[in-house]
């Protein structure tokens, strides 16, 4: 399956889930509901700091588990976001927030702010037409990470090691022994 859809523009314009969750609206802090509002400010805060959090749209009940990180970063263990993903010092009390994603296919960013006292916000997503022409262009190329070795299993002249030690076609009819 890939990873985008062919025309992630016409997806993003026409679908209902994208039209409603591309109005700002607003958002909820939805980890560590058991715990009291201190702790979860405390855990949220961290999270931020290390660049992750669960978000939810309150009006659709939407859930996303998002990363504050750059397209590209594959190992984020240790590191700390960038300041224009995770933001405590725009403006006193709350956090500023960006993270993309690929969402139902298309290419999307994630943007809001959290209120820190309350876990509660305004947020957001946008169209990323950057991201979408990349993923396009390696979907174009064939680039889906596997699908050679899968491909190359399948292979109808595959050769497998005979009991004789010799090179036997593979044979695909059941065996029955």
């Amino acid at each position: 399956m890939p990873r985008i859809v062919n025309d992630q523009r016409h997806t993003y314009d026409t679908n209902e889930l994208f039209r409603r969750l591309s109005r700002e609206t607003e958002i909820k802090y939805s980890g560590y509901q058991d715990r009291t509002p201190e702790e979860r400010q405390i855990q949220f805060q961290n999270a931020c700091r290390v660049g992750r959090a669960d978000i939810a749209f309150v009006s659709s009940g939407t859930n996303f588990s998002l990363r504050f990180f750059p397209w590209g970063t594959e190992n984020y263990q240790g590191m700390s976001p960038p300041k224009d993903f995770v933001n405590f010092d725009r403006e006193p009390g709350k956090v500023f927030l960006r993270a993309p994603l690929i969402l139902n296919g298309v290419c999307v960013t994630w943007k809001g702010w959290v209120n820190l006292r309350r876990l509660e916000g305004m947020g957001s997503i946008d169209y990323d037409e950057e991201r979408a022409q990349y993923e396009a262009a390696h979907q174009s190329m064939g680039y889906q990470p596997g699908m050679n070795k899968i491909m190359s299993m399948k292979s109808p002249t595959r050769k497998h090691s005979g009991t004789d030690g010799q090179n036997a076609e593979l044979d695909k009819r059941p065996r029955l022994h």
